[in-house]
């Protein structure tokens, strides 16, 4: 083996490390404070009053959180919902939806620079996973959009997944954030209408009805997808 091709080498083994102690660093600091046990439907009034102890601050708290449960597997559904509990209607939205673009964004560079030999020999055997590749490379940002808005793979693997495919940064980042946002949206403000309405009837079906619209454009979106691009989906199911 060259020098040059051992210098490579080491330097893939370097980062691969770094990589893994990062990780590993940020997993048993999460495990000390004890976020993992809040991350679901039933301890979102328990993770809200911890959110809120941390004040001005707590909208960066909330990403930080939202990225590293994309990172490390967690659900998002429950911190979808505690921005809306968390945070004004509006502000809400905002903030889900930055963390949940920026989470995805952060898997996916994880993917395809810091430990990309490791996601490979991950999905090799998972052929599923590697269909995302060629419907890349066949339909480029179409496929992006098709398994954002249809649950054809689980939404953290593809983020790692995306990060072997050839697809550019800021496709990705721009495509999952407009297909994201329909979502986040609907989740969001449906929180707040329980959260937020202070008694205020109004306010709080108005909350309801835009979450409505948004849950039917939802529910459409697939037929739709279907119609337009059913030989994309079949090819990839």
């Amino acid at each position: 083996m060259s020098t040059e091709a051992k210098e490579k080498q080491n330097n893939k083994v370097l980062k691969l490390v770094v990589t893994g102690v990062i990780i590993i660093v940020i997993a048993l600091l999460l495990r000390y404070i004890g976020v993992q046990k809040y991350i679901n439907l039933d301890n979102v009034n328990r993770l809200q009053n911890w959110i809120q102890d941390f004040g001005i601050a707590a909208p960066i708290v909330y990403i930080l959180i939202y990225i590293a449960a994309c990172i490390f597997f967690l659900p998002g559904l429950p911190l979808g919902v505690l921005a809306g509990i968390a945070f004004p209607p509006v502000e809400a939205v905002i903030y889900a939806s930055i963390a949940s673009t920026l989470g995805a964004t952060a898997a996916f560079l994880i993917g395809r620079y810091a430990a990309r030999d490791l996601i490979e020999d991950w999905i090799k055997d998972k052929q599923h996973l590697n269909r995302i590749d060629q419907g890349v490379k066949d339909n480029g940002w179409r496929m992006l959009m098709i398994t954002r808005l249809i649950p054809i793979f689980p939404f953290n693997l593809q983020n790692y997944a995306y990060g072997l495919t050839d697809i550019k940064l800021s496709t990705y980042f721009f495509v999952s954030w407009g297909c994201m946002l329909p979502g986040t949206i609907a989740y969001v403000l449906s929180a707040s209408a329980l959260a937020q309405g202070d008694g205020n009837i109004g306010r709080t079906f108005m909350y309801l009805a835009i979450a409505g619209v948004f849950f039917v454009i939802i529910s459409l979106i697939p037929k739709w997808l279907e119609k337009s691009h059913g030989e994309i989906i079949n090819e990839i199911k």
